[in-house]
């Protein structure tokens, strides 16, 4: 058979452009769900691109899975919203801008006209009549209402807080700005500042993020980095006084019980409050010092327990307040500020770390609790006990309690005194969005003299981005320097004032985009509720586990405040996540431009097509799995579909008669089919579970696909079955493949067929089929296997016996044995027990 007629190219261009012109992948929205057909919905969402130069291998396997879970719900009778945009502000595109000259919106149109060319020429099912661009005016506008909404609500806030600083280029820096505690850019050592910034309070609402975990339906070391995100801890806030600047500093504690225990106390690096407690002492400045070399490390490498304690004095001390002792202040890398309020009451008898530090400086190390028994602690280490074997000691009225009951009672204590309460932690901290950046979506706030912070009036959006020719932060965002746009009137007064010139983190444009697709041309509204009520949740969200955190908890805040607001009926934005594995270079690594290891589809395509591609990257193994590159594997992809196109031709045009006599007939299995038709018959419908099955677990597409090349090889062993067996058989692999291989699949199914695949309904396989009429009979003597055999479906106990003790690896090892028992499991095995 000739399979060199398969030409990609044509093929491929032949749908996309049916697709195109008939733009297939349409779905309307109802205006009244009660409205809409008997079809259930399903809206698949792969997250969305940031569009920097072209897409990779890495983007088709995100979409190609997508794609695939779209393609097998529109034909099992759904309704499918299956949408695209583009997370196109950014830093990226910032960065190019000063590397190059070159607008960051010129870079990024550009890019997405290549992201866009990419996904028709892979054949992505996408409705075109959605697409958005977070730079675009008509989306940011929106992006500018939900914030002021925020605003209204209190959840939009602006307050000083650290922020990393480059003193060469003199700007504010990302946390993504800063390799191992150096600019990324010029390689000054970064410093920490405190500067007024925009938070979004997400903290308030970290229990329903931390509860609602459980209502959805993700992988669970997903859900778990969540839970460990947001770090819910009971325990109880303390307030230790400072007498210095007459203010008292709250310490969360998860062991009040210890509290007797606490000889020294300790700050954060980054707490705002460090710099000004070590102001005009001695140390001062190797306060400073050690503030800006503990940006150098990381949270992971501060909190390792085998790191070397080390801090500085700050000069100051704290009243402990159920003692009254006065303890000293320190500053320490160890204690971080995502966790409790950035400042700890030290216990060193009782916390490894605290223990550590103590020893390290010389500091008070006093038991408050001991074993039962009256025993000694064991020295030179931290006694860290809960249990009820040890009781707290040199606690005051509260000795001989248990470190439960102590527990209790000095939380009720604390909470008579009014200097303390119990209270629950959470390490989540307020969402940090301003950046002192371009390319990002304009806050819509302005600054009068008069009237303080006023924020833009709903008509007045969106404030857009003005046209600037430099884009380096000197100090400040480079909207700054854009006067004509900063000067402004005050929208409630008149009189002169000036625009807020930080712009947003782009995870806010990416934390609800998945809404404005449901109704991404409403010019009246970011959407319309009773519109959103017949699509949302998204019923499957694709993409990278590296979102485990950021966006993903982002998405959930917005969605949760939103059907706050009343204008979403859903607490969950993502009811089904699958988070998909990288494509690693040929050489196993990562890919990066750096290493030259980066897989370019476009050559791939213009060689074997972009279904070959397509359906290699699904059938490099499991795809929630890292995979690395192969191109003789790729190689073996485009046999397979030259091998089913073959097939295909040959039914058509020469192989059992016209093109004609199959479309009208339709492809139907054939009745009672018999020899090598039945196997062939049967070979098709167990493709048909196995694909199936695939689909409805974890998205295991590299077996599915498995079974469709198993199909195709059967039908190569069996060329002389009879026309309507193969038909069906390649009528049946077409369909199968189809959500891996479009093209492919569409133009071999319209020659055996004369339909289009996507229009008719997902194969079902026939039970009948499905049963075998043999098994394999694993034999047994003493519990060894000493044969196998094939053994008739239908056979009986007696049956089994007997052709069990008639196979010759038993027999040999029965006779001369006198047979105890003979045990029969149906359908698996015989075993013959002999003394």
């Amino acid at each position: 058979m000739d399979e060199h007629r398969y030409d990609p190219r044509a093929i491929e261009a032949k749908w996309q452009g049916v697709w195109a012109a008939e733009r297939t992948w349409e779905v309307a929205n109802e205006p009244d769900p009660s409205t809409q057909d008997a079809r259930r919905k399903s809206y698949v969402v792969e997250m969305l691109p940031y569009p920097s130069g072209e897409p990779h291998v890495g983007h088709m396997k995100n979409y190609a899975v997508g794609d695939a879970i779209a393609h097998h719900k529109r034909r099992t009778g759904h309704r499918v919203l299956h949408p695209m945009g583009y997370d196109s502000f950014g830093l990226p595109a910032e960065n190019n801008a000063i590397k190059t000259g070159v607008h960051p919106r010129v870079a990024t149109e550009r890019s997405i006209d290549a992201f866009r060319r990419a996904f028709r020429a892979w054949g992505v099912s996408i409705d075109w009549s959605r697409e958005i661009a977070s730079h675009e005016p008509s989306y940011y506008r929106w992006t500018q209402w939900i914030f002021l909404k925020l605003y209204e609500r209190g959840l939009a806030t602006r307050r000083e807080s650290a922020v990393n600083w480059c003193p060469n280029d003199q700007t504010v820096l990302a946390n993504e700005q800063v390799v191992d505690g150096h600019c990324e850019r010029c390689g000054a050592e970064v410093e920490l500042r405190q500067l007024e910034q925009w938070f979004l309070g997400i903290t308030d609402y970290a229990q329903r993020l931390l509860d609602d975990l459980e209502t959805i339906d993700w992988p669970e070391h997903v859900k778990t980095m969540q839970r460990n995100w947001i770090g819910r801890s009971s325990g109880a806030e303390v307030r230790f006084h400072c007498r210095a600047l007459d203010t008292s500093y709250p310490v969360f504690t998860t062991r009040p019980d210890t509290l007797f225990g606490a000889t020294f106390f300790v700050m954060a690096p980054e707490h705002p409050d460090v710099l000004k407690l070590a102001a005009g002492t001695p140390g001062e400045a190797q306060v400073r010092a050690y503030v800006n070399h503990a940006l150098t490390e990381s949270a992971q490498e501060r909190g390792d327990q085998e790191k070397t304690k080390t801090g500085v004095f700050l000069g100051q001390t704290v009243t402990n307040p159920v003692t009254g002792e006065e303890i000293p202040m320190w500053v320490a890398d160890y204690v971080l500020m995502e966790y409790g309020t950035g400042a700890i009451m030290a216990v060193p008898a009782h916390d490894e770390r605290d223990h550590a530090f103590a020893s390290a400086y010389d500091l008070p190390i006093r038991h408050v609790i001991a074993p039962a028994d009256g025993s000694a602690p064991p020295a030179g280490e931290a006694y860290v006990t809960k249990a009820d074997d040890a009781v707290l000691v040199n606690s005051g009225e509260f000795d001989g309690l248990t470190p439960h009951e102590g527990f209790e009672r000095i939380v009720a204590w604390l909470e008579r005194e009014r200097i303390g309460r119990a209270a629950v932690s959470f390490r989540l901290r307020d969402w940090l969005i301003s950046r002192q950046r371009y390319w990002g979506c304009p806050i819509p706030i302005v600054y009068c003299e008069r009237c303080g912070m006023v924020p833009v009036p709903e008509d007045q959006l969106p404030v857009e981005l003005p046209e600037i020719e430099d884009y380096q932060p000197r100090g400040r965002s480079p909207l700054a320097a854009a006067e004509e746009w900063v000067a402004t009137a005050c929208p409630s007064c008149g009189a002169p004032a000036r625009r807020e010139t930080d712009t947003m983190d782009t995870f806010v444009d990416s934390s609800w985009y998945f809404l404005r697709y449901c109704d991404a041309r409403n010019d009246h509204a970011a959407w319309d509720p009773s519109v959103l009520r017949g699509w949302m949740s998204v019923d499957q969200y694709i993409g990278g586990v590296e979102h485990a955190i950021l966006h993903l908890l982002y998405a959930r805040f917005f969605v949760k405040v939103f059907a706050d607001m009343g204008l979403l009926d859903v607490q969950e934005p993502f009811q089904s996540l699958f988070t998909q594995g990288m494509i690693l270079g040929p050489d196993g690594q990562k890919m990066s431009k750096s290493r030259g290891n980066v897989i370019s589809p476009t050559p791939l395509i213009e060689r074997y097509g972009a279904d070959a591609v397509r359906a290699y990257i699904l059938n490099m193994g499991p795809p929630a799995q890292d995979a690395a590159w192969n191109d003789s594997a790729l190689q073996g992809t485009h046999r397979l579909l030259a091998r089913l196109h073959t097939l295909g031709l040959q039914l058509a045009a020469g192989g059992g008669g016209p093109l004609a006599t199959a479309a009208a007939s339709g492809i139907t299995q054939p009745a009672d089919p018999t020899g090598d038709a039945l196997t062939l018959v049967r070979k098709a419908n167990w493709a048909i579970e196995r694909v199936s099955s695939e689909f409805a677990d974890r998205f295991g597409f590299h077996n599915a696909i498995a079974a469709v090349i198993e199909l195709v090889n059967e039908l190569y062993r069996l060329p002389d079955a009879d026309l309507a067996a193969r038909r069906f058989a390649v009528a049946t692999a077409a369909s199968l493949l189809f959500p891996f291989a479009p093209h492919a699949g569409a133009e071999v199914y319209e020659l055996v067929s004369g339909r289009r695949v996507w229009e008719d309904p997902w194969p079902t396989a026939d039970p009948a089929m499905l049963a075998a009429e043999t098994f394999e009979l694993v034999c047994q003597v003493n519990g060894r296997v000493r044969g196998r055999l094939q053994a008739p479906s239908a056979a009986d106990r007696e049956e089994l016996q007997r052709l069990a003790l008639g196979a010759p690896g038993v027999a040999a090892h029965v006779d001369g044995h006198e047979v105890v028992k003979v045990v029969v499991v149906p359908g698996k095995l015989v075993n013959v027990v002999v003394r």
